[in-house]
């Protein structure tokens, strides 16, 4: 009988003999003891890890869960299942995010046209509201409102019966060879681009030099052109056109520019909104004490009024005669939106 009983292993009752010491040691052939053990056999006892510990194993920290694990040779094991659950969750947002930028996109875009809007109603009121000069310093501190405000003139071209550059571009396209018109206030030089080709010359004045075309120049104060008021000498323009040009607080300072750069019956043709005339006749007898005759008016658009003159002799003004015609600005007043 055993003298002490554990668990794996069983010992015979016999005593194993014990080995005599020895003073010196030697390596020698150890005592066979294989058989006194009948069984070696160990059942192993199963211990419990905690998973939320970090433990290691062959010198490898055990992975976090979602990296992959590292096995006894220390190669990385793919947990597939996990990386397939994690790719589907990925898609699952992706496709939750392009759903809601879908559902948005049309409320963006109305946003946008509304700022885009009011952005084209500022500077348009400044435009008409403040003296040319002001205009043209903010031009050039910021180039990109001229961008802003055609790309807004643009939109609202649309909603009009019609486009009065259209009109002008139609009733001089028969004009001879070689005419000399000038556009004041041109814009995106739409009267250029179309009478170039048919050999007309064509200088397009605006408040942004926009090559090839454009030219900067503020048209109520200075145009480039050679041309004198004491003279009828070294004028070299047939026709001016101010298609929505007449802007800013003294816009009368325009027509006196295209009475300068003019030849001698030369034409001045001019297209207005309606609504801002306060009084057509008053509006007429202005232009015409700068040196003009009305040649035809045309009131059958719902939107515009068109006008013609041809350039006259007179005498010459004294600088307080023009400052008296200058204070007659309000007969046309400023293009302005309600606010909303």
């Amino acid at each position: 009988m055993s003298l002490f009983k554990v668990e794996g292993w069983d010992v015979p009752s016999q005593v194993i003999p014990a080995i005599s010491p020895s003073k010196k040691r030697k390596r020698g052939k150890q005592p066979d003891v294989s058989g006194y053990v009948e069984s070696t056999k160990i059942t192993p006892k199963i211990e419990k890890s905690n998973s939320r510990k970090n433990t290691k194993l062959n010198g490898q920290k055990k992975s976090r869960r979602g990296s992959p694990k590292i096995n006894a040779r220390g190669d990385a094991v793919v947990n597939n299942q996990s990386t397939k659950s994690n790719n589907a969750s990925k898609d699952k947002i992706l496709r939750t995010e392009e759903h809601k930028n879908e559902s948005m996109t049309d409320l963006q875009a109305r946003m946008k046209n509304k700022l885009e809007g009011a952005r084209f109603r500022w500077i348009n009121e400044m435009l008409y509201t403040a003296d040319s000069s002001k205009s043209l310093e903010l031009m050039q501190n910021d180039p990109n409102l001229f961008q802003e405000y055609h790309s807004g003139f643009r939109s609202q071209v649309l909603s009009w019966p019609q486009n009065p550059v259209q009109h002008f571009i139609s009733v001089l396209s028969s004009s001879p060879e070689g005419t000399v018109v000038v556009d004041l206030g041109c814009g995106e030089a739409a009267l250029a681009k179309s009478l170039i080709p048919k050999g007309i010359c064509v200088l397009s004045y605006d408040l942004v030099r926009c090559p090839p075309y454009v030219i900067e120049a503020d048209i109520c104060q200075w145009i480039p052109l050679p041309g004198s008021e004491h003279s009828d000498e070294g004028h070299v323009v047939d026709v001016c056109v101010c298609a929505l040009s007449l802007m800013g607080t003294n816009w009368v300072g325009c027509i006196r520019e295209c009475w300068r750069i003019l030849k001698m019956s030369g034409k001045l043709k001019i297209a207005e909104v309606t609504s801002r005339f306060t009084n057509v006749k008053a509006f007429i007898d202005l232009v015409a004490n700068i040196g003009f005759k009305l040649k035809s008016e045309d009131q059958s658009n719902t939107h515009f009024t068109l006008f013609e003159f041809q350039k006259i002799s007179r005498s010459h003004l004294q600088e307080n005669q023009w400052l008296q015609l200058a204070a007659k600005h309000d007969v046309l007043k400023p293009c302005e939106y309600k606010r909303r």
